[in-house]
């Protein structure tokens, strides 16, 4: 099957050569730490990069931070900060995979990507524009951690499989929140949800 190219996703070709370096060192590491379970070239570049890469239409227009939790190989959250260039903080408590994640953002010239090798409850940041994660926890963990940590006016970005409306369902027990989803172009199982207005039900505005 042909591989799709990163400029279907809106990507400057100097992105996508950036995008497959990423690509290579991640293969390199993966043979020795097992970063993820994909081994083929063209199932990570379909399955992981592109599927990552889809989020960065979903930003805000804003230039404020990213803070990605448990960003292990990189996904979403290095990716989205080759894609858009914002200063992105990368969480992970693994201490194999954030030493990786250091050394690819030294290999991609990333001076604006710190990554923090700790638990997500132990980290303290400024307020973020935009908090992420894939393939993490249930919804209703990941809008606890995002409250915590996301400015007035931020938004989650939370790709999500055909357990979405399930969750979704159990979120709303606890949390009020502004819902937008948007299909996955890599994955038809798969939703995108962006998350605003996030705040504990019961609490004021």
């Amino acid at each position: 099957m042909k591989q799709a190219s990163a400029a279907e996703f809106g990507v400057s070709r100097e992105t996508e050569a950036r995008l497959r370096e990423f690509l290579a060192l991640l293969q390199r590491w993966n043979a020795r730490i097992n970063l993820v379970a994909d081994r083929d070239e063209g199932s990570l570049w379909q399955r992981h990069v592109l599927d990552s890469l889809q989020l960065a239409p979903l930003l805000p227009p804003s230039d404020g931070p990213i803070v990605d939790l448990g960003s292990g190989a990189g996904f979403p959250g290095l990716i989205l900060a080759l894609a858009s260039n914002r200063p992105t903080h990368l969480i992970e408590s693994d201490r194999r995979k954030a030493a990786f994640l250091i050394e690819a953002a030294r290999t991609l010239g990333l001076p604006l990507v710190k990554i923090h090798p700790t638990r997500i409850e132990a980290v303290t940041l400024s307020p973020a524009a935009v908090v992420s994660a894939r393939a993490l926890a249930p919804l209703p963990d990941l809008l606890r951690h995002a409250h915590k940590l996301l400015a007035l006016g931020g938004i989650a970005l939370f790709p999500k499989g055909r357990t979405a409306e399930q969750e979704l369902t159990a979120a709303a027990r606890g949390w009020n929140m502004r819902v937008e989803r948007f299909p996955s172009r890599t994955d038809p199982a798969s939703t995108i949800l962006r998350i605003s207005e996030i705040r504990p039900v019961g609490a004021t505005a």
